[in-house]
């Protein structure tokens, strides 16, 4: 025997229940890699025409992982910068792989704000590219104007240090100011007793410098 709800409790079950929020899809830098690409591992492999169509939608990027999509998006963007193709440590070649970690590091937060420890990682992954373009910029600009424009990067310059002048800045500058002329005042006689002695020594070097030449003995 099945009992009918009244239409209250009905309205106040569906009031407890709990509503699913329907994540924001945000774009990535992984959408323009095709789904039937191989794995990075399995590209080269000679074998892997001849194998059935089963096995290769295993092996594409259908069925790989993140990491995997990883590997073959850095290589694609070590590719655009390299200078030859054993060129695997140049500041190039480290800018390109920054910028694929610092892009996924992005997405993540995207979707975990909170994520302090990979904020804390982001952060230190740019802060290695500025330096390494900074670096570019002045030693090699052809390469770091190359550089940015086929990583898509926009390089801003630091800005010059300023500091705020406030109130407290200007009265301990005052105030030092006038402690350093005190210790000058305090110091002038010292100061000024030395300085005549050594006048004094140096007069009696030359008197005896010259009384030497006059009598015609080596000094």
């Amino acid at each position: 025997f099945h009992q009918a709800c009244s239409p209250f409790i009905q309205a106040a079950r569906c009031y407890a229940r709990p509503v699913r929020r329907k994540r924001k899809e945000f774009p990535s830098q992984l959408d323009d890699l095709p789904p039937t690409m191989l794995k990075k591992d399995y590209a080269n492999v000679s074998i892997i025409n001849s194998v059935d169509d089963v096995v290769k939608r295993l092996l594409s990027l259908e069925m790989a992982s993140q990491r995997e999509k990883m590997k073959i998006k850095t290589q694609q963007l070590v590719e655009k910068v390299r200078r030859s193709p054993n060129d695997n440590g140049s500041f190039e070649v480290q800018v390109a792989i920054l910028t694929a970690k610092i892009r996924c590091y992005e997405e993540h937060l995207q979707v975990h704000p909170k994520d302090k420890n990979n904020r804390r990682r982001m952060l230190m992954a740019i802060d290695q590219r500025r330096k390494l373009l900074a670096y570019l910029r002045r030693v090699r600009y052809a390469t770091f104007e190359n550089t940015c424009k086929q990583l898509d990067i926009h390089y801003a310059l630091p800005p010059p240090y300023s500091r705020r002048i406030t109130k407290r800045s200007l009265v301990k500058k005052a105030f030092c100011l006038k402690v350093f002329q005190e210790v000058r005042k305090l110091k002038a006689p010292e100061r000024l007793k030395q300085r005549r002695e050594w006048q004094a020594r140096a007069r009696a070097a030359r008197e005896k410098e010259a009384q030497a030449q006059s009598e015609g003995t080596p000094v």
